[in-house]
């Protein structure tokens, strides 16, 4: 009977769900690359431009975090056979923590084997039966996946709108403890959030912030010190989150925080007690990394003319770009069927882009996720949006009007 109902759950996602995409030849997921993520990739032997990446400095192809990584394979092995809470801590792990506390300006940190397990960590442990987590419902699934963990109750509030969060969070008892959770940079619509007035809510309903930097690390703030730094606000914000698989150039992630917070998710996060640690190559290459971008600004320099660029030419053809604020550019499609025509046409014609379609968002607000890189250059942000404008034009997608 078991096995019955699993071939039923499976069959049924397979047939509604993944094969009509699949034998329209529209499926746009699992593509495999074959060079490094670099401003262009190898896709079936054919040179393609890459607007896909989170790699927002352009670091994963940096010939000194290449040469950290293989020295730290040569002194410490591939693994560390073991989670940090027992046989898996390094010092090279150590002094990671302390340049991330430092770098984001927070008395500790804690790293964790993935962005993912970071937000996991604390919002699964640090609230309890009859306290509240407030989620932005436009969060980032480890987010919410982290909440679900806890017994805590959790809603959720408009998107960016303080108004609302406000609303909800004054009818909760004043004696309850509450976590504000959010997205510093939101990683489909590109917009930040208003931390200044998020701020002004949590004071005065005396809520604890979690801001997940994930996209905002080496993007905003001081040396790319993230959502808090860019608003001068970082003794405002209780826990700092952010990963390495984009602008640091590895894999991992981390928390920031008090020093008894970071000892209390020491002993009590679950990702962190019950995985095994960050490989020593990932610490090596974000360590390595997190010095590049502390001492040469030009890459985030160089990211945001490139961000400007893409941005002034797609307005001028028209593209509806919503209300980004970074690199992530939303070009809005507002259908699921042609957002996946267009993603393997621009495939088609040489340019990476992602499609991002309902459940993920409402069918009308179905997109393609552009996003720039500091090493892109002009000529090919130029060959891309002119490819782009071509496809939608062929498609008759009605773009923003100019």
């Amino acid at each position: 009977m078991s096995k019955g109902k699993l071939s039923e759950i499976t069959s049924r996602f397979l047939k509604k769900e993944l094969e009509p995409i699949k034998s329209s030849d529209l499926y746009a997921y699992f593509r495999p690359i074959q060079s490094r993520q670099d401003t262009e990739v190898q896709i079936d032997g054919k040179r393609v431009l890459m607007f896909g990446s989170n790699s927002y400095l352009g670091l994963t192809t940096d010939a000194r975090i290449i040469e950290a990584s293989q020295q730290a394979l040569s002194k410490y092995g591939t693994g560390c056979a073991g989670s940090r809470f027992l046989n898996g801590t390094l010092d090279i792990h150590v002094e990671l923590e302390e340049q991330l506390a430092d770098y984001v300006g927070k008395e500790a940190a804690v790293l964790f084997s993935t962005g993912f397990q970071s937000n996991l960590g604390p919002l699964s442990c640090l609230t309890g039966r009859n306290d509240y987590i407030l989620l932005d419902d436009r969060n980032h699934a480890s987010l919410i996946d982290g909440s679900r963990l806890s017994f805590s109750k959790v809603i959720k509030y408009a998107h960016n709108d303080m108004d609302d969060l406000r609303s909800k969070i004054s009818r909760l008892p004043e004696d309850s403890f509450k976590l504000i959770a959010t997205d510093g940079i939101f990683s489909m619509e590109g917009d930040i959030v208003k931390l200044p007035e998020l701020v002004q809510v949590a004071e005065e309903y005396d809520a604890a912030i979690l801001c997940d930097d994930a996209h905002s690390l080496g993007v905003i703030g001081e040396r790319g010190a993230g959502t808090a730094s860019h608003f001068g606000l970082t003794d405002k914000v209780d826990l700092i989150m952010g990963t390495f698989s984009k602008s640091l150039a590895s894999l991992g992630g981390f928390v920031a925080a008090d020093k008894d917070t970071i000892e209390f998710l020491k002993h009590k996060a679950r990702s962190l007690m019950f995985s095994a640690s960050m490989t020593p190559a990932s610490v090596a290459s974000t360590l390595k990394a997190l010095e590049i971008i502390r001492t040469e600004p030009e890459h985030m320099e160089r990211l945001w003319a490139n961000t400007h660029y893409a941005k002034k030419l797609l307005l001028e053809s028209g593209f509806d770009l919503g209300a980004t604020e970074s690199p992530i550019l939303p070009i809005f499609v507002r259908n699921n069927e042609k957002t996946y025509i267009v993603t393997k046409m621009l495939q088609e014609y040489g340019v990476f882009v992602n499609p991002v379609v309902a459940p993920a968002v409402p069918a009308e607000e179905s997109l393609i996720r552009f996003s720039l890189m500091a090493t892109h250059s002009f000529a090919q942000i130029e060959e891309a949006v002119e490819k782009m404008t071509k496809v939608f034009q062929s498609l008759e997608i009605e773009r923003a009007v100019i």
